[in-house]
């Protein structure tokens, strides 16, 4: 496998690229106030749209740079006291039906027929808001993160209206200047708007984006000039209380048909143009959407997504410090445990309170308290455990991150965080956590103005009741990104002694090294290929001691077609010394000893469809080595799209694990059919079930959404766990929970 990868690697190298790309252009949009009004009806017969400023001659930025798409697009902008407005006209000189995947808000992008907005008021080419608007008036919404990431589970309030006609759709758009956070008196945003035309599997953007990085990266956006500023920041106090009631069952316990109610608020209060307070109290999440569970094969923690609304704006300041084996702060592990048998379990938090936003053009503040509930028979996931107990005491969590901007796309931050035990008593050898844990430390990225080199790097130590020795940690990335080739080279140091336990640290002592995702981009002749990459990858992971932990070593090919089906392809390498025992089937066999060392080699190869069609599919196979025995691996997906209204998918996952006796083998399957029904732009069903042999359990979760106003939802949410064999009932529950968005 390894010395077919190569040779198919060799002759890739040896096509000539053809593509040249759009020259770059700076554009300016300019934004006047509007002097009469504008009513949001999808139809731009305001005198103030005929004469507003035009966005207009979108560049091709997929599947290649040096043309214009068949589709364009012209965008305007206007605004008074109270909104910020676009208007837009989305030619579609294609036949046939726009292809939207669902009715449902947060919509998936790529899939979807849309426009969409960048906003950057707070012209760092870092931060800032995204707005998506599709043919069928589903709105899509999110915050951009580190220039070009979106954090989709941002929600808030927008309003907007389209119209459809043979050739075209218009849209009008009104985003509430209390949405935005901005620098008053700041004139001069960064924008961009972006097209997926989808019919023609085309991205085409207002400003010119070379094909190898993301459209929508900041670093290439025009500019929005307000001919006159903005209207000052007013204070912004939002109240959206909720309540529930609920019904549950837990049959192992013997608890049948408990009935309970709770409610609570959240609260965000404007402090100044940019800079934002968040309040909860006795907040809930029984709505949000149950973490899609993974196959576990590994000998450490699996990392799994935030979804819960309160932690999401400005999480960059939070989350995104250090790198990923090594984050100082992880808000997972506020509000979730784990009992006696290892499975999640929510604690409830009494309070919380974050300050985060723009301070001024060049600081950023972040500031978050939360108190959490004493909870016994529960431990906190990535804590040590001094006395092997399960009381965990009431938790009170702080982290405070504070960033400064250095010149246009870099910045240097500190960050603290704590963990306190409340009314922690060290005589009581039952509890499950110390008195208290601490690290603090900083992180200085940069970024070039044209988004070709990246750097990051960062030092962190921890502070626990006891001294420990090498309690810190360290890290660097550089990154280099042109057309045809991406480069990239890290290392990650973990002492120890580190100790970061409101983070995500699954592995400590150790110190890794190496390049990973770098590849090289060849644009070939054939109109029917898009892109060929061919890529390696080569990981060192050591002991603090110096010696041999670990070694990944791969070289992979993908092919991207014009079609959007993409092939893929890669040859592996792996050598693991165990630090402690492991039973690498995790059904409880007798473990492989700490101290043993193994090598194997294993192949990969994958197919995904064109995701265009009603009935679209993707397809993994692994096969080689495993430890001292082999594995087999087969995943599937794939899935009927009835657009807009819905579609119904299925992801399978077999794994097939040979170890040699004495050692256990073991074959499972993880399958979960999935079924979404939008019956209108209000009105959501999201059922799934979730099969999972290597825990014994079948999950059903059904979730009913009614969004009868903005930002102002009735859920009403069933879940129900068994045991496969019999369908033996675990444990169930109904919740109704109602919440509305008051503006004061």
């Amino acid at each position: 496998m390894l010395k077919k990868t190569a040779f198919l690697l060799i002759a890739s190298l040896l096509y000539l690229p053809v593509h040249g790309q759009n020259p770059p252009r700076e554009v300016t949009l300019k934004i006047a106030k509007a002097t009469g009004k504008i009513k949001l009806d999808g139809i731009l017969d305001e005198a103030d749209w005929q004469k507003a400023d035009v966005a207009k001659d979108f560049y091709l930025a997929y599947p290649v740079d040096n043309d214009f798409p068949i589709s364009q697009t012209e965008v305007r902008a206007t605004f008074d006291d109270n909104f910020l407005y676009f208007g837009i006209i989305a030619y579609d000189p294609t036949p046939g039906r726009y292809i939207v995947e669902s009715l449902k808000r947060d919509w998936d992008w790529r899939s979807t027929e849309n426009v969409s907005i960048y906003i950057d008021p707070f012209d760092d080419r870092t931060n800032g808001f995204n707005f998506s608007l599709s043919p069928y008036n589903a709105q899509r919404e999110g915050l951009i993160i580190n220039s070009e990431e979106i954090s989709a589970d941002w929600d808030n309030k927008w309003y907007s209206r389209v119209t459809n006609y043979e050739d075209k759709w218009v849209a009008e758009i009104a985003i509430p200047f209390k949405t935005l956070r901005y620098k008053e008196n700041l004139t001069n945003w960064n924008i961009q708007f972006l097209r997926n035309d989808v019919k023609n599997n085309q991205r085409s953007a207002w400003t010119a984006v070379p094909q190898q990085y993301r459209t929508n990266n900041l670093a290439f956006a025009g500019k929005l000039k307000w001919l006159s500023p903005p209207p000052p920041p007013r204070m912004n106090l939002a109240v959206i209380p909720y309540v529930l009631g609920q019904t549950s069952s837990d049959y192992e316990a013997g608890e049948l048909g408990k009935l309970d109610g709770n409610m609570g608020f959240d609260a965000k209060v404007g402090v100044t143009s940019s800079l934002n307070l968040d309040l909860t109290v006795n907040p809930d999440f029984s709505q949000v959407e149950v973490d899609q569970q993974l196959v576990n094969l590994e000998r450490f923690e699996l990392f799994f997504p935030e979804k819960r609304q309160f932690f999401l704006e400005n999480s960059d300041l939070f989350g995104k410090s250090g790198f990923p084996p090594s984050r100082p702060f992880f808000s997972r592990r506020i509000g979730i445990t784990q009992d006696t048998s290892g499975n999640s379990v929510q604690v409830p938090i009494l309070f919380g309170a974050r300050l985060s936003g723009k301070i001024n053009k060049d600081w950023r503040l972040g500031l978050m308290n939360m108190q959490t509930r004493q909870a016994s028979g529960t431990l906190l996931p990535g804590a040590e455990n001094p006395n092997n107990g399960y009381n965990m005491p009431g938790q009170n969590y702080t982290a405070a991150v504070v960033q400064r901007q250095l010149w246009t796309r870099s910045n240097i931050g500190a960050i603290f965080v704590n963990r306190q035990a409340v009314n922690y008593n060290p005589a009581d050898t039952t509890l499950s956590t110390s008195a208290y844990n601490r690290v603090a430390g900083i992180d200085f990225n940069f970024a070039s103005l044209d988004n070709t080199w990246r750097a990051n790097f960062y030092l962190h130590g921890s502070f626990d009741p006891q001294v420990k020795d090498k309690s810190f940690a360290q890290g660097l990335f550089v990154g280099y990104q042109s057309r045809h080739w991406t480069i990239n080279y890290a290392h990650n140091y973990i002492g120890d002694g580190y100790n970061a336990e409101v983070g995500f640290v699954p592995r400590k002592g150790t110190l890794g090294i190496g390049t990973f995702n770098s590849n090289y981009i060849i644009y070939p002749k054939k109109e029917s290929i898009v892109t060929i990459k061919p890529g390696m990858k080569a990981f060192f992971t050591l002991k603090t001691t110096g010696e041999l932990a670990d070694t990944e070593s791969e070289l992979n090919m993908e092919i991207a077609f014009v079609n959007t089906s993409v092939f893929k392809v890669a040859g592996r390498q792996n050598y693991t010394l165990l630090f402690f025992d492991f039973d690498p089937t995790r059904s409880g066999g007798i473990p492989l000893p700490a101290g043993s060392d193994y090598n194997w080699y294993t192949g990969e190869i994958s197919f995904k469809s064109d995701g265009r069609k009603a009935l679209s599919y993707e397809l993994t196979g692994q096969y080689g080595g495993f430890y001292n025995g082999n594995k087999f691996t087969f995943i599937a997906n794939g899935g009927y799209k009835f657009r807009p209204y819905g579609s119904i998918f299925v992801s399978a996952a077999y794994n097939d694990v040979r170890l040699p006796a004495p050692h256990n083998s073991t074959r499972f399957w993880l399958i979960g059919p999935r079924l979404d029904v939008t019956f209108t732009n209000s009105l959501f069903l999201t059922t799934f079930v979730q099969y999972n042999e290597q825990i014994d359990n079948v999950n059903i979760n059904a979730r009913l959404q009614w969004r009868f106003a903005p930002v102002s939802d009735l859920f009403i949410v069933y879940t129900d766990n068994y045991y496969p064999n019999d369908f033996t009932a675990k444990n169930r529950a109904l919740v109704v929970k109602l919440s509305y968005w008051f503006n004061i």
